[in-house]
């Protein structure tokens, strides 16, 4: 065993004592069942003490620890966790202005929801909130754990920030969305601790069944009891609560918590929120995935991809011309220009005046030395072309249309040197860029039975180019809230478990609906308050990995569940033989494992019950390995790894076990 898992075992080992009170039992019945049997065993060992007493009490009460501890560990590394993240709550001075505007200094939890804070570069945002103005490089890294800064600005869906996260670069005034104590840190910390954890549909279930098996043993450990009293067989109280114990599903029973706590943390690794284990459950059966195209399938503003010079201008011209007319320009399109062009940027010339962007002129640009250069919408652009006594260009209108024809966004550079006239030097391409690895992960999704997507308020030659581009299945263009609604609905109803990645305000009512919502970090607070995950990478492929861990979890409880009740079946068939074979001869044929005595027999099944827990636990935390397959494959495997593995290992172990045992003094 080595020293990480010592030390979190130890780390554990005080919760699991303290999840000995019976009422905290009370939500895992066979546990509460087998805490009974060790204290009603405990009992009678001190009345009429014995070996086998002794040992089974022992035994009994090493059960009921390991059950807890298992849940304890998964606890634990979730609260490891959590403790990363109070390191992001220190109390800070915030800059909140008045109502006339100006700044005062004021403590970070005396922050309101509404109010207005400035934050300048290094330093750190006092609460979640949204940019209401400027736009700022943040490091959002203690959050997401990614270390490159992302950018926040106002407007669109990437004006959300968290508490606790540092400005790297310019100045941005923040409204605040969310009171001391409720911000998104908070809510992280209480889910990674499980506290907020439900229990899913399945597990109810499943411990609807646990209960019922529980009962039906209890009710053939009385009628055993009965037969011994009338057959004159010397079974014991001690004996038969330790037969209750080894043949009730306390394996399944001691792990179950630990499956659904260890899923919620898995999705915590591959930085995932999940608000409830019903939703990794959910995760598992999903069929249908919405996309949101901007944001989530594409970055989240259009991006300059190319130049399409006009006839008998070289490229590099146009590229001059565009970056210099691009300078003024702050909108995320400008800026694109600036990065694709770049490799020749040395800043703005000196002398130069800078033409701003504007909604109506639609252009931007720059004047130096007797040169006006000018980009913009086409209409815009040509026409102050033709006011400055220039010619329409053929060539600049076939690409306009070419690039508009493919769902792009045709923009226009056109310049004028002193009186001479104005030209058209060609058109810069923008698109929405798909990101990176998006075809090949949509792909994987397709194999594993999901069907993508696409919902995005584009128009149908738009969102056609960039769903073949992306390799989604489907599309729905010019989607509005209520249809993005309306959608989800139509294939809830028509039995399939829809899941829905967004980020913007207007996904929040789809992200609500759907059976499994994960909106992005990047997106807005609406949008993270409505979806049931959110992925701190903003990457909607994640749910690839949501689902494998949704199926994991699945599997593995059915997987555990497979094996607990084929393990009990085989004790009853292991021991009772030799409990009874004394007093019915009949049975020594089917006393296989020729046991050395009854004693050794209950002591031998007990410990192994006690040990296959413990053997068990990494499984549980861990998660039985995925892979795509049909339904029937899965319960083939089952059947034949956990089924048949369940019907073995207690044969083999008791076995081992009794050979241990029938060489304690007494027994």
């Amino acid at each position: 065993m080595t020293t990480s898992l010592l030390t979190t075992v130890s780390a554990a080992l005080p919760g699991a004592l303290r999840k000995l009170d019976p009422r905290l039992l009370l939500a895992t019945p066979v546990m509460l069942v087998v805490e009974v049997g060790a204290v009603t065993t405990t009992v009678l060992s001190v009345l009429d003490p014995s070996a086998l007493a002794v040992l089974v009490s022992l035994w009994l009460w090493l059960t009921v620890l390991f059950g807890n501890l298992a849940e304890s560990v998964a606890e634990g590394r979730g609260k490891a966790q959590a403790a990363s993240l109070r390191a992001l709550q220190q109390e800070t001075t915030a800059r909140r202005l008045d109502r006339r505007g100006e700044e005062e200094q004021v403590s970070s939890t005396s922050l309101r929801v509404g109010d207005l804070v400035v934050v300048e570069a290094g330093e750190r945002i006092p609460g979640d909130g949204d940019v209401v103005e400027g736009v700022a490089s943040v490091d959002e890294s203690a959050v997401t754990g990614e270390s490159a800064p992302v950018i926040r600005e106002s407007g669109g869906d990437r004006c959300a920030v968290t508490g606790g996260t540092t400005v790297l670069s310019d100045r941005i005034v923040v409204r605040i969305t969310s009171a001391p104590g409720q911000s998104f840190v908070d809510r992280m910390i209480a889910l990674v601790e499980g506290s907020q954890r439900q229990r899913t549909p399945n597990e109810i279930a499943l411990g609807v069944l646990l209960g019922a098996l529980t009962i039906v043993f209890v009710v053939v450990c009385a009628t055993l009891y009965l037969i011994a009293d009338h057959s004159d067989a010397d079974q014991s109280v001690v004996v038969l609560v330790a037969l209750l114990v080894c043949l009730i599903p306390t394996t399944i029973g001691a792990l179950l918590s630990a499956i659904g706590i260890a899923g919620m943390d898995r999705l915590v690794r591959r930085n995932v929120l999940a608000m409830s284990g019903r939703a990794v459950e959910a995760a598992g059966d999903v069929d249908v995935l919405l996309l949101d195209k901007t944001g989530t399938i594409t970055h989240g503003n259009r991006r300059a991809s190319a130049l399409l010079p006009a006839g008998g201008v070289p490229e590099a011209e146009l590229a001059e011309a565009a970056l210099l007319a691009s300078l003024a320009d702050e909108t995320p399109e400008g800026r694109s220009i600036v990065d694709l062009v770049g490799s020749t940027y040395d800043g703005v010339p000196a002398g130069a005046s800078l033409v701003e962007f504007s909604a109506t002129t639609r252009m931007s640009g720059l004047d130096l030395d007797g040169r006006s250069v000018r980009k913009g919408a086409a209409s815009a652009t040509s026409r102050w072309v033709l006011d400055g006594g220039g010619v329409a260009s053929p060539e600049v209108d076939a690409a306009v249309q070419e690039v508009s024809a493919s769902g792009g966004t045709p923009l226009v550079v056109a310049e004028r040197v002193g009186d001479g006239p104005a030209r058209l030097l060609g058109v810069v391409h923008l698109k929405d860029v798909v990101k990176d690895g998006m075809r090949e992960r949509f792909a994987e999704l397709r194999a594993m039975g999901i069907r993508t997507v696409m919902v995005t308020g584009d128009n149908a030659v738009t969102a056609h180019a960039i769903a073949q581009e992306a390799g989604v299945d489907d599309v729905l263009a010019e989607a509005t809230p209520e249809e993005k609604l309306a959608l989800i609905r139509r294939e809830q109803q028509g039995g399939r478990m829809v899941a829905m990645c967004g980020d913007g305000t207007n996904d929040a009512p789809a992200l609500a609906q759907a059976d499994v919502g994960v909106a992005m970090n990047t997106g807005t607070t609406a949008a993270k308050e409505a979806g049931n995950m959110v992925d701190l990478d903003s990457d909607p492929t994640k749910l690839i990995e949501v689902v494998e861990i949704g199926k994991q979890l699945l599997i593995t409880r059915g997987a555990l569940t497979t094996f607990s009740i084929a393990n009990d079946v085989a004790k009853y068939f292991a021991i009772l033989p030799a409990m009874f074979v004394v007093a019915f001869p009949q049975l020594e044929v089917l006393n296989v494992m020729r046991l050395s005595s009854p004693e050794s027999a209950i002591v031998s099944a007990v410990v192994f019950n006690a040990l296959v827990i413990v053997a068990l636990v990494p499984l549980a935390l861990r998660g039985v390995a995925y892979r795509p397959s049909s339904a029937a494959d899965l319960l083939r495997r089952n059947l034949l790894l956990y089924g048949v593995g369940g019907l073995v290992a207690p044969f083999v172990g008791i076995k081992l076990l009794d050979l241990l045992v029938s060489l304690v003094p007494g027994l």
